[in-house]
């Protein structure tokens, strides 16, 4: 495939015609037209639809320009890059992230990055399904414990596990009686926690009182005594050592692990390695007590 008339497909693509794409480039319309014309022949696909008036894409011209565009500025970029003799990451850098850890540590780490790196765009969206990155244009996504996925790479940037905490106003269950409990999602009666304590393994059988779609709001609720909880350890270790929570024990079953995640047919670009440093030198353990210490530490510095 032609990469230059694949560069000035794009070009019309991202300006909506011929005519818009020639003034902003300041080439002819006329050869944009021809080389756009030739790449249609070589592929043996037509990727507009030409109107009296307007220029729009097909389904099949569509596609490719979702697929080539970020790779064309990737390339782009990496020529500047070294051309220019220098290193510095720019441009746009587009993330998505799970809520419980946009809402406790994403803030922090995104102005923390901006002062760094002053000359990335950082946008950050918040959400906890599995994103299409190629369709929807990220460059980078954090998941837990995401589903296996050859087409993506990535590395554990962060472990955590799950802990059954309750006010210390509260007594722990005897005799299999039910417990009080604050859920995330759909509240089940007669639900059974599963949990290891120095004693041993035990089971909570759990009476939901209150349902709650956020974490950061479960946590809250049990402070109150309403009822008992299954927390990450990060979120609640200040309330365990301060004495506002008690631990009742540890919830058996996988242990919480975060990704990060890009394609792996996409040039690593000096965004995504820049951030992927930066989430290193913000957590180079791993561990839950270096989140909860993260989310407790004041704003970075500016540089």
């Amino acid at each position: 495939m032609d990469l230059l008339a694949l560069a000035d497909f794009n070009l019309v693509a991202r300006h909506g015609g011929f005519g818009k794409a020639s003034r902003a480039a300041g080439r002819p319309k006329a050869t944009l037209s021809r080389r756009v014309a030739e790449l249609e022949a070589s592929l043996e696909l037509r990727l507009f639809e030409r109107g009296a008036r307007a220029l729009k894409l097909t389904e099949e011209g569509r596609a490719l320009f979702e697929r080539t565009s970020q790779l064309l500025t990737e390339l782009d970029e990496t020529a500047s890059t070294i051309a220019s003799g220098g290193h510095s990451p720019r441009g746009r850098l587009r993330i998505s992230a799970p809520l419980l850890f946009s809402q406790t540590a994403m803030g922090k780490l995104a102005a923390g990055f901006t002062l760094k790196h002053p000359e990335v765009r950082l946008e950050v969206t918040t959400e906890d399904r599995s994103v299409d990155m190629v369709e929807e244009a990220y460059d980078l996504v954090i998941r837990v414990n995401p589903e296996p996925d050859e087409s993506l790479v990535g590395r554990v940037f962060l472990r955590d596990r799950l802990v059954v905490v309750a006010s210390p106003c509260m007594t722990p269950p005897a005799n299999g009686s039910a417990v009080p409990a604050v859920v995330r999602g759909p509240a089940r009666q007669g639900d059974v926690w599963n949990v290891t304590k120095p004693a041993g393994k035990s089971q909570i059988t759990v009476n939901p009182v209150l349902s709650l779609s956020s974490l950061i709001m479960v946590r809250d609720a049990v402070r109150t005594g309403v009822g008992a909880a299954r927390l990450p350890v990060s979120l609640v270790t200040h309330d365990l050592a301060d004495g506002t929570l008690v631990h009742w024990g540890d919830v058996e079953g996988p242990e919480i692990a975060l990704w990060t995640l890009y394609p792996t047919r996409r040039l690593l670009s000096a965004r995504v390695s820049a951030f992927l440093d930066y989430l290193r030198e913000a957590f180079p353990k791993g561990t839950p007590d270096e989140l909860a210490a993260y989310l407790r530490r004041s704003p970075p510095a500016p540089y």
